[in-house]
């Protein structure tokens, strides 16, 4: 902890140019803002972000936007506090951090209940228990059963097109969701809820009572989801939703054997990792049709590179792909909040106080 008159900031990739307002009413801190993002993972654009960052003490990050691995963090001897947004981030080397006495800091996102810091969102963060990430999973679906993008292009670039093909029906069909933590639990409810799906899931330690378990925190009766196999899994389920967390662990849980699983006529959607799925085993079922289509909001490298081949699917894919480009949790509210807690951790550290939210 430190105590300090001034300081600087770098706001790393705020596309939407939302965080410097929240951070100008901090007494001695200049702020620069760079939303432009930089991969440390390619030596030309390493140098330029190390020559970018090196002067500042403070550095405000946007999830995993900006990795920040041992490499980098060693080529900024001026770094003090590194703010993240979220309590996760798998792409900063925190063993390096402790190392070198960088304070790193989360931000939780929920409702304020300071009333200035209410007063200040023009948006609120969802309440507790609820994901924008849920609302993105299944509008993706949605709008890929409903056949959305192809029909809204059509109809407004041809002055002939008209119905042309038909739509998936998933009502009564079995969900099956990879991960049943709080997103897993809350896309499964949605489906039982809404479209009367069965849901069964897996993970690597979920039982028939854990299962049970999240039935009933989510207000339905126990036996509501069924724990199965990781095989019964991909083998039974219409749509398949990824909700697991990504460690060196669970890196490609979703592989070739899996597709080979998997009914010709399923979907599959990852809102979660990238890396969670094996992109060759992905881009292969897809071209071959194995699948009936995927959602994706997730990706291995973003942003995604100019030549990924995510953003020529048209060309080469037989299933159905509908993407966005990480938006699960990329609400006004949410963003908005955490760069509000990132300000006030700035100002408990120029002030010599505990910062909060530390991660570890």
């Amino acid at each position: 902890m430190a105590s300090h008159q001034t300081a600087s900031l770098a706001i790393l990739d705020d596309y939407v140019g939302i965080a410097a307002k929240h951070f100008s009413h901090t007494e001695g801190l200049k702020v620069d803002s760079f939303p432009d993002t930089l991969n440390p993972a390619k030596p030309d654009e390493f140098e330029t972000l190390v020559k970018r960052l090196e002067l500042y003490q403070i550095i405000s990050s946007m999830r995993e936007r900006t990795p920040f691995p041992a490499e980098l963090q060693k080529r900024l001897p001026n770094l003090k506090l590194l703010l993240n947004s979220s309590v996760r981030n798998a792409s900063i080397d925190m063993n390096c951090a402790s190392e070198r006495g960088i304070i790193v800091a989360g931000t939780k996102g929920d409702r304020p209940k300071d009333k200035k810091a209410l007063e200040d969102l023009d948006e609120l963060p969802p309440p507790a228990g609820h994901s924008t990430v849920i609302q993105l999973a299944w509008a993706q679906l949605l709008a890929l059963c409903s056949r959305i993008p192809q029909d809204d292009h059509a109809l407004k670039t041809d002055p002939t097109a008209w119905q042309s093909a038909l739509m998936i029906p998933i009502a009564g069909k079995t969900l099956g969701i990879l991960g049943l933590g709080k997103l897993g639990i809350g896309m499964a409810k949605v489906g039982a809820l809404a479209f009367g799906m069965e849901v069964i899931a897996w993970s690597e330690n979920l039982t028939q009572e854990k299962a049970d378990a999240a039935a009933e925190s989510a207000g339905l009766s126990k036996g509501a989801f069924k724990a199965v196999s990781k095989e019964e899994l991909f083998r039974g389920s219409d749509v398949l939703s990824v909700h697991y967390v990504l460690s060196p662990r669970s890196r490609g849980i979703v592989g070739t054997e899996e597709f080979s699983c998997m009914k010709k006529s399923a979907i599959l959607s990852n809102t979660s990792r990238g890396p969670l799925i094996d992109e060759g085993a992905l881009i292969e079922a897809l071209k071959a049709g194995r699948i009936k289509g995927a959602s994706l909001d997730v990706f291995w490298e973003e942003p995604l590179p100019k030549d990924s081949p995510w953003r020529s699917t048209n060309s080469w894919a037989k299933s159905e792909v509908v993407l966005s480009p990480h938006m699960g949790y990329a609400n006004e509210g949410t963003m908005n909040r955490w760069y509000q807690e990132q300000a006030e951790n700035v100002e408990r550290w120029m002030n010599g106080e505990e910062v909060l939210n530390l991660m570890s």
